[in-house]
């Protein structure tokens, strides 16, 4: 079940909740008006409902090297629920397994620094505050 890649400069928003299609309609919409232009390639495959990060883990470190994703986000149940929509944004590399939740409205900053290789995922995800939760390096 390789990942497929995201496109050029976005990143890859991977749904793993299907118990409603309208949650995942608010998620991407949220998504999308957060900033100007977007910043994720949408990935809706059946194959990966209730996939864990662990799975994850797994088998982007057997692909081959110039197929693999360095981090991926996931829209998952909390995320269908949650009205701040926060995506489980998930270290696939560095530190793989290392996740964080980013909500729809850090995503753009979070989605570009990434992908642009301006920040690393630690620098978030150690930003996070005691929840587990990406808000901002300004957040108390």
């Amino acid at each position: 079940m390789p990942l497929p890649q995201p496109d050029d400069l976005t990143s890859l928003v991977l749904r793993t909740d299907f118990s409603d299609a309208r949650a995942w309609d608010a998620v991407r919409a949220a998504l999308e008006t957060a900033d100007d232009h977007s910043l994720a390639t949408y990935v809706s495959e059946l194959r990966f409902a209730d996939v864990d990060v662990q799975t994850l883990v797994d088998q982007e470190a057997v692909a081959d090297e110039d197929q693999r994703v360095i981090n991926v986000f996931l829209a998952d149940v909390t995320t269908m629920e949650d009205q701040a929509h926060p995506l489980l944004a998930v270290d696939l590399s560095d530190e793989p397994g290392r996740t964080f939740r980013v909500p729809a409205r850090w995503f753009p900053d979070v989605s570009a620094n990434l992908s642009i290789a301006n920040m690393d995922f630690a620098e978030f995800a150690d930003a996070a505050n005691e929840s587990g939760t990406y808000l901002g390096f300004d957040a108390s």
